[in-house]
């Protein structure tokens, strides 16, 4: 299987990690001249690649650009069964052994490079079950090496706004292609003009694993959410329709993360379900990675409760 070369932006490039045994392709900005302070890994949603974001319509879209020039190192990874790892991964991997696998990679980065305070892991859609299931480390094992600094996730909640037949990565699924375009994107004047010619390098086939996963996430993510022991953030873009998000659905969401020391729950105005390639992109990427800074500060504020290792 072969996929078209994305498009960088300036000061970014391709990388390759070692997952347990399996390549993982990626992307890696990192600041000119100074340490990393941390480093921001994206993860992305399904159907895309870790070029989302690098969204290349408008150069304010980029986290990359965005992040590298506030101190940090960010790392944008090819799940498992995208890009590099496709052809030895075709059906790509079960959610548990996507969360392994990240966590593998990250492992393999700190190898290599130099990581600062530790990891913040910032996804987008199906990547935030994937970033929550890597920091509940559900094999209960101790976690040890660098730190888990937060998990800040756009666009997935726990809770479908669709019929269980029209859930966009479920098999079998039956909303018509134009429906569900509009789910996915929501009001065109969120886009810059260029979004869906500079778009095609970043749409990927779906793995067929990740398609029998998601109707279950429901039930995964109450097993998962008590699991998580670092600050959480979860955004909501105004046009988000696949996830519920009314008052009372957002309140059932938070509570479920009991263990976690901080849970915000916030609203991204004019915004769609894919919040990295819109207009609204810069101001989600100011708030998340503002969200980081809360956390760094936390850290540093109280060294005795230290968070959760990536391992």
């Amino acid at each position: 299987m072969t996929t078209r070369a994305p498009q960088l932006s300036c000061g970014v490039r391709e990388i390759t990690l070692d997952a347990g045994g399996v390549a993982l392709s990626g992307l890696l900005s990192e600041p000119g001249h100074t340490r990393a302070r941390a480093v921001v890994v994206a993860v992305h949603g399904g159907g895309m690649n870790a070029g989302y974001f690098d969204g290349q319509a408008s150069p304010q879209l980029s986290l990359l650009t965005l992040g590298a020039s506030l101190g940090y190192t960010v790392l944008a990874v090819d799940r498992p069964g995208y890009r590099r790892s496709a052809p030895e991964l075709p059906a790509g991997q079960p959610l548990a052994a996507q969360g392994r696998a990240l966590r593998a990679a990250l492992r393999d980065f700190a190898s290599r490079y130099e990581v600062g305070a530790g990891f913040f892991l910032l996804a987008h859609s199906y990547g935030g079950k994937v970033a929550l299931t890597a920091a509940a480390d559900l094999e209960g094992r101790d976690l040890t090496g660098h730190d888990l600094l937060g998990v800040d996730i756009s666009g997935c909640g726990h809770l479908y706004a669709v019929e269980r037949h029209d859930i966009p990565d479920s098999p079998g699924h039956s909303a018509p292609a134009r429906r569900q375009w509009a789910k996915h994107w929501g009001p065109l004047r969120l886009y810059p003009p260029n979004t869906f010619r500079t778009s095609g390098a970043l749409v990927a086939p779906m793995p067929a694993q990740e398609r029998a996963d998601a109707a279950m996430w429901p039930r995964r993510f109450h097993e998962i959410a008590p699991r998580v022991r670092v600050p959480v953030r979860l955004t909501f873009a105004e046009y988000e329709a696949w996830w519920r998000h009314d008052e009372a659905s957002l309140a059932e969401l938070a509570g479920a993360f009991s263990a976690a020391p901080r849970v915000l729950v916030e609203r991204q105005p004019d915004a769609g379900h894919n919040v990295s390639l819109g207009w609204a992109a810069r101001a989600y990427h100011l708030r998340a990675l503002a969200f980081l800074e809360s956390c760094l500060v936390a850290r540093e504020a109280s060294p005795a409760r230290r968070p959760a290792a990536v391992s």
